[in-house]
């Protein structure tokens, strides 16, 4: 069955690691039949969550920027792909930024069930990426049938582009989109 997937890349730098594995997710999931649409929040203007509340009311933000559309997009989405650097051990900030301004899904309803997580980052292992998993089950526990399905953990990538040395790295992400 064809799902409609959304990949969010929340890395602005160029070059990203992140963005490299979440084309590769794309790739996976286009050839399993879906129908794959990858944002890249580089150059988008997402402002902060004022924390009006507003949203709840008249069912969309005040806001008007590139949040708006996108969080519109989650909304339509059978299957939702954060695609994320780790800083500090946690997701980036304008990833947080975006789930924040994604408040106005509450009032609004949503599609999506599944959701996913790639992550980047220059030291290995599962505790690097534990606040990044925690910070995403945090959003999906505010939604009812919402599970999170999967991730790819991609450690020790220390520059821009070194991820493309990591056939590992760039196989588990191409699979998890393919699986989907």
């Amino acid at each position: 069955m064809s799902k409609r997937v959304v990949i969010i890349s929340t890395s602005i730098r160029e070059g990203s690691n992140s963005l490299v594995l979440a084309k590769q997710v794309e790739k996976g999931a286009q050839s399993s039949g879906h129908s794959v649409e990858l944002i890249s929040l580089k150059d988008k203007n997402i402002q902060y969550c004022r924390g009006c509340l507003a949203c709840q009311k008249i069912k969309k933000c005040v806001i008007s920027d590139d949040a708006l559309e996108i969080t519109s997009k989650i909304k339509e989405a059978d299957v939702i792909v954060w695609a994320t650097p780790v800083y500090y051990y946690e997701m980036s900030g304008q990833m947080k930024t975006l789930i924040d301004r994604a408040n106005s899904l509450y009032a609004t309803g949503h599609r999506f069930s599944e959701v996913y997580v790639v992550t980047t980052s220059t030291e290995s292992g599962d505790r690097v990426i534990k606040g990044v998993l925690s910070g995403v089950q945090g959003w999906i526990d505010c939604f009812s049938n919402v599970r999170l399905c999967g991730y790819v953990n991609g450690g020790g990538v220390d520059k821009p582009g070194a991820v493309n040395e990591r056939k590992d790295l760039l196989e588990q992400a191409y699979n998890l989109g393919k699986n989907i």
